[in-house]
């Protein structure tokens, strides 16, 4: 017999999935091959979400809100309650990130925990992922459009108006998408350097107003007066509307999960991501809202601020003009920050969703750049997405809290599917390395509850009378995009989305080709 002169591979498929770092077996039995550049440490990762939930963005672009929906003792007491529900929420998915460390996240969980309904549980579950991810980060830079505009107001007298603050909007967008096309080096880099500034940032901030105003509230006032600015009587009703605050600022922790195909150790650092980006938070946004609350000096004067931004007013009151512009210029840098990981964290999903024919255009979407390693397109998706969800302020003076009320509902309706669905399976879930033990059961019983009280709950009118320009458009958006998804899904997808795709078994190479094939 002759001898067989056809090529042969360099290694055999055994001495190749040897040759695989731990992190990049698991990604293959889960179906992927590594092609993000994966450089990020533990560290990083918990960096990343930890900028998404970002105190310095959150608590203080909705503060105005809690000013006259609750009031200081809304703000007060709301933070932790919320705090410890969402850690619940948080718990339970780090539980499941560690069993299925991949980009997809929430809706790669879902199709793993439902074997035979996990396309249809899939799908859903992308799609609000999807809307609540760009929603956050249109919430976030509109956030940070506010605040850049009252510092202009207060440093060149630039007027703050809606046009001003959409175009504003539109360059921070812009910025963030620009930095997040140069690869995940740099945005590491970024994030690493975002958690100390969101520190030392609270730190100077709560020790400024703690030490140099000449008056501070009382603890009577900051624990118990509540305030109802919303035009409804039911102090209840106002009082649940106010978690909006603590429970918008809680959001955006699953970057950790869709950046676990960029981390080293990816089963264990992806779920300390998840739950330690919560709890620092937790702790050191407390300390934010009780610092800025007792620095009050002017309440009305803070609410009707010409700034249009009651922290602004309340550090000029407390500090005056120069003081309040260093803490404002501290505010807008970690909100610069949070939106660039909220552009990241949303990519990252737009690109795994995409990987898997989800979206309309997926062809274009999961296109990696060869050079950065990285999903510019997606990148482009989300922030395009995120600047439509925006503009609408020209014309809906409370679209900002729509705008926030979408990114929760979106979210946390995506969180809960797969903490559901664990739930169903019981002791036949396969944990990962990092698990909750006996607490799994109780823990996401009370984060499923949480998430179906808070998904009604900001659904509904926020201010009275209820007009064209006060309406909460909510629902809407989110019966469009249930609407849409559902509707496409009956009449097309069901019958050619399987989930998420199978590249190859665990000793093959992949076949990228087919992989971009969209069915």
């Amino acid at each position: 017999m002759s001898p067989d002169h056809s090529p042969q591979p360099p290694h055999p498929p055994a001495e190749q999935a040897e040759a695989l770092s731990a992190d990049e077996r698991r990604l293959r039995e889960l179906g992927y091959t590594q092609e993000l550049a994966r450089s990020l440490s533990g560290f990083s990762n918990f960096a990343v979400s930890f900028s998404i939930v970002s105190i310095l963005s959150g608590c203080l672009t909705l503060y105005g809100f809690g000013m006259t929906t609750g009031g200081p003792a809304l703000i007060t007491w709301g933070w932790p309650l919320v705090g410890l529900m969402t850690m619940c929420v948080a718990l339970a998915m780090a539980e499941i990130c560690s069993s299925y460390p991949t980009a997809g996240g929430l809706y790669y969980w879902a199709a793993k925990l439902a074997p035979s309904r996990g396309p249809a549980w899939a799908w859903f579950a992308g799609y609000f992922n999807f809307l609540g991810q760009v929603a956050v980060t249109a919430g976030v830079d509109f956030g940070a459009a506010f605040f850049t505009n009252a510092f202009l107001e207060l440093q060149w007298g630039l007027s703050v108006t809606p046009a001003h603050t959409v175009l504003i909007f539109a360059v921070i967008l812009l910025l963030h998408g620009l930095l997040n096309t140069r690869g995940v080096r740099l945005v590491a880099v970024l994030n690493n350097v975002s958690v100390w500034w969101h520190l030392f940032g609270v730190l100077v901030i709560v020790g400024a107003l703690a030490l140099l105003p000449a008056h501070h509230a009382s603890a009577s006032f900051v624990f118990t007066h509540f305030v109802n600015g919303t035009g409804f009587h039911s102090s209840f009703y106002v009082a649940m509307l106010g978690l909006l605050l603590a429970q918008y600022t809680l959001t955006g922790y699953d970057a950790s999960a869709h950046m676990t195909e960029e981390t080293q150790d990816a089963a264990r650092s992806g779920p300390k991501g998840i739950v330690n980006s919560v709890l620092v938070s937790l702790v050191a946004g407390w300390i934010l809202l009780l610092g800025i609350t007792f620095a009050i000096q002017d309440y009305s004067g803070a609410v009707d601020s010409p700034t249009g931004v009651p922290p602004a007013q309340i550090f000029l009151d407390a500090l005056g003009g120069s003081g309040a512009k260093l803490l404002l210029l501290i505010v807008i840098g970690a909100q610069f920050f949070c939106g660039m990981a909220s552009v990241t964290a949303n990519s990252r999903m737009i690109y795994a969703f995409s990987r898997d024919g989800a979206l309309p255009g997926s062809r274009i979407w999961h296109r990696i750049d060869p050079r950065t390693q990285t999903p510019t397109n997606a990148v482009w998706l989300a922030t395009g997405g995120a600047f439509l969800l925006g503009v609408q302020d020209l014309w809906n003076a409370t679209a900002y809290a729509a705008v926030t009320s979408v990114s929760v509902i979106g979210m946390y309706i995506a969180y809960v599917i797969p903490v559901y669905l664990r739930l169903r399976q019981g002791d036949a879930f396969e944990r990962g390395p990092w698990h909750l033990g006996r607490w799994s059961r109780p823990i996401g019983t009370l984060a499923v509850g949480w998430t179906v009280l808070i998904s009604v709950l900001f659904m509904l009118p926020t201010v009275s009378p209820i007009t064209v320009t006060s309406f909460n458009y909510t629902p809407v958006a989110v019966a469009v995009v249930l609407g849409s998804a559902g509707i496409w899904w009956l009449v097309s997808a069901r019958h050619w989305f399987t989930g998420p795709r199978i590249q190859g078994n665990p000793a093959e190479p992949l076949d990228r080709t087919s992989e971009l094939e969209i069915r």
